[in-house]
């Protein structure tokens, strides 16, 4: 009984060490990923439109990734997150990679930011669809990432199964030296466009984009909501002359439930209301708009973020 107590009284301690900052004011810190990636870049601006904005010391900080930052938003150690619509989702029904943890809902919507593109990545001439990957050695991802359930569904919606494919479970990274050395035909990689490391296959291989449209896009988005259409636009990538059209998760921002109404709004306010001046500091600020924040959603959006967009003519579900 006194170690629960014990940890209920450090529990408090350690929030009030994170809202209340030396000066007095509020402070945040908001999950992102790793140093090298778009969700710890982007995170670092939105915080500072937040701070200088909504009053609030938000600090960046660098995580593993989608599943950690909703985890440590539930769990009190961050109070924002980014996360990946297609993770929250799991997290909010306790399915796919949340299956074995449970589910978690100690979290709200505060607003999508930008588009993950499912990207299918060949340097074989002969696979034009997601149907032509079988029989073919193709890279889908980790066992339990996201990667891998996104390449689940894009195989599904194409009518083939796991075992229609040689499957390869391999990072970014690695999928990008396997395809170099001939040692796959294809990999699935999602993040937004252009990828780093999908610009430098370009550049040094020709490899190519295929495109997930028609009647597979049509499947995926009817099975899973939070997936919605995108279009990577010609010259996006090296030798790319014509729009590639995809489906895509959504880089969403996430906050604890119980933060209060007034402070959620502002955050709201401070980014969507400075969206250009983003834009001109992160490439990934021009797709912020009031349309892409609030549609492709799965779990409800936190009440100060609902205020927010109905001021702006958009009525979101919010608890």
């Amino acid at each position: 009984m006194k170690r629960k107590i014990l940890a209920v009284i450090l529990a408090v301690l350690t929030l009030g060490a994170v809202l209340v900052s030396c000066g007095g004011g509020a402070q945040m810190r908001m999950g992102t990923g790793g140093t090298g990636g778009t969700y710890y870049a982007f995170g670092g601006v939105l915080s500072q439109y937040i701070k200088n904005n909504a009053g609030i010391n938000c600090v960046a900080v660098s995580t593993e990734g989608s599943k950690a930052n909703i985890q440590g938003v539930a769990s009190g150690d961050y109070q924002l997150g980014t996360v990946q619509s297609d993770v929250m989702a799991y997290a909010w029904d306790g399915t796919n990679t949340f299956a074995k943890d449970g589910r978690v809902d100690g979290f709200r919507v505060i607003g999508g930011l930008y588009g993950e593109a499912v990207q299918v990545v060949t340097m074989d001439s002969s696979i034009k669809s997601i149907a032509d990957l079988k029989g073919k050695s193709v890279s889908i991802g980790a066992p339990g990432s996201g990667v891998y359930f996104n390449a689940i569904d894009m195989l599904t919606a194409a009518g083939l199964t796991e075992n229609d494919i040689t499957a390869q479970y391999l990072s970014f990274n690695d999928s990008a030296d396997g395809l170099k050395d001939g040692k796959i035909d294809a990999a699935f990689i999602v993040a937004g466009p252009p990828t780093p490391a999908i610009t430098e296959l370009t550049t040094t291989t020709g490899a190519t984009l295929v495109p997930i449209d028609g009647e597979i896009a049509d499947k995926v988005m009817a099975n899973c909501p939070y997936y919605t259409k995108y279009t990577i636009p010609a010259g996006t990538y090296n030798g790319q002359e014509t729009d590639i059209v995809t489906v895509a998760v959504k880089a969403t921002l996430i906050v604890a439930a119980d933060t209060d109404e007034e402070t959620v709004y502002n955050i709201t306010k401070a980014i969507f209301d400075n969206a250009e001046a983003i834009a001109a500091e992160n490439a990934k600020g021009a797709e912020l708009s009031i349309e892409n924040a609030t549609s492709g959603m799965t779990a409800p959006f936190h009440k100060g973020a609902a205020k927010y967009f109905a001021e702006k003519g958009v009525t979101v579900t919010a608890e």
